[in-house]
């Protein structure tokens, strides 16, 4: 057989099996959620990701839009959970405070697959490790509770698509919603088809990894299809929640207040501001929050807790440094906390101090680290809170 041949049958078999990957794998859709609709003429929606999600006039709007205008009848209360650059790690340290305390949630959309791309550069394990300790958080707090895990979209993710494959982050969180049974919305497969077809461009039917609002509408017409689509169920039955996916997911997760550490050396804590962070951008939505603060390598911290996972969500300003960890007295481990999009901003991250540890109860000792990372111009750290996975 010709190369050429060769190359173009193998060409149509990638197509024909990229044309197989469902945009929407609906799973059990949102029965509860409709039957609580028709029943009690009210529901709480709740929307948890990163800034795609923050956004307000971007599908967290035009969702809550299309149920109104389709129920006018009943009373919907909405939840905006989104929080700029955050994974889903850090969703799983914060699903509590931002969205199990706001009350019974009867639908959850979800999004972090693109700041687990992007963002923090997880690999499988840990997408996986983050939206499944989301969702059984979740459904713990919600037993009649729906889902719906949506993965937007970025040149990466899509460049992806368009070669027949699929993005770490979409894969994992995909395979998390199949574990679950839960509906799953893919808009970069759809984009990426819509694009080949030469229906749409990414910058202007789309427009960028941000959407402008022709792409939010776009993500928002295929997560209402999965409501509009589901079965009602005649009552709210409690969702079967199986075995987990990878027992080290972050189901457990407990905020640490960082005060509760034992301090050696000059740690500071007080209130996001320039008095304690001199260098670097701070978003707003931080200026809220104290923080455990060192300038200089060498400071100590010491803490004992139970748990599979030491984590800490900090600001990662043009001066982070490292952090240095020792578990049970094991060797040290080096955190780099200085990210690539720190040169200006005081960057908000999670970083796993340590992970998948055995036993119950364990000592940590960290401390800062003496050699600075490439391109940073200190040793700092800026703690906003640390987390144990019990």
């Amino acid at each position: 057989m010709k190369p050429i041949l060769c190359l173009s049958l193998l060409l149509a078999t990638l197509a024909i099996r990229a044309e197989e990957v469902p945009v929407i794998e609906a799973g059990r859709g949102v029965p509860n959620f409709l039957s609580k609709i028709a029943s009690e003429k009210k529901a709480h929606v709740a929307f948890f990701g990163g800034s795609i999600t923050q956004n307000k006039t971007g599908h967290t709007k035009r969702v809550p839009d299309w149920l109104r205008a389709k129920w006018p009848e009943v009373a919907f209360t909405f939840t905006n959970a989104g929080l700029g650059s955050t994974c889903s790690v850090t969703g799983a340290f914060r699903a509590e405070r931002d969205v199990f305390s706001k009350g019974p949630v009867d639908l959850l959309i979800v999004e972090f697959a693109v700041n687990d791309d992007q963002d923090a550069h997880h690999d499988r394990k840990t997408a996986i490790r983050g939206l499944e300790g989301i969702l059984r958080q979740y459904f713990d707090a919600n037993p009649g509770g729906e889902v719906i895990s949506v993965q937007f979209v970025n040149p990466g993710i899509l460049a992806k698509h368009e070669a027949g494959e699929e993005a770490v982050s979409v894969a994992a969180h995909k395979a998390v919603a199949r574990h679950y049974g839960i509906a799953s919305v893919d808009i970069g497969l759809a984009l990426a088809r819509e694009i080949q077809a030469g229906k749409k461009t990414w910058e202007k039917d789309y427009g960028e990894t941000h959407p402008n609002p022709a792409g939010y509408q776009f993500a928002s017409d295929l997560i209402t299809s999965v409501i509009a689509a589901s079965p009602v169920a005649e009552t709210i039955i409690p969702v079967p929640v199986p075995e987990p996916l990878d027992p080290g997911c972050y189901d457990g997760a407990v905020v640490v207040d960082p005060q509760t550490l034992s301090w050696l050396g000059g740690w500071r804590f007080g209130p996001v501001a320039k008095e304690l962070i001199p260098k670097g951008a701070i978003r707003s939505d931080y200026t809220v929050f104290h923080a455990l603060r060192s300038d200089e390598a060498g400071d100590y911290l010491y803490h004992t807790f139970a748990g599979s996972a030491l984590t800490a969500f900090v600001l990662a300003g043009p001066d982070s440094g490292a952090l240095e960890v020792s578990v049970d007295g094991s060797d040290w481990r080096r955190v780099e906390l200085y990210h690539s999009f720190s040169k200006g901003l005081n960057y908000p991250r999670t970083v796993i101090l340590a992970d998948d540890l055995a036993g119950s109860y364990h000592t940590a000792a960290i401390r800062t680290a003496a050699e600075k990372p490439a391109g940073s111009e200190g040793n700092a750290a800026t703690v906003l809170f640390f987390g144990v996975n019990e």
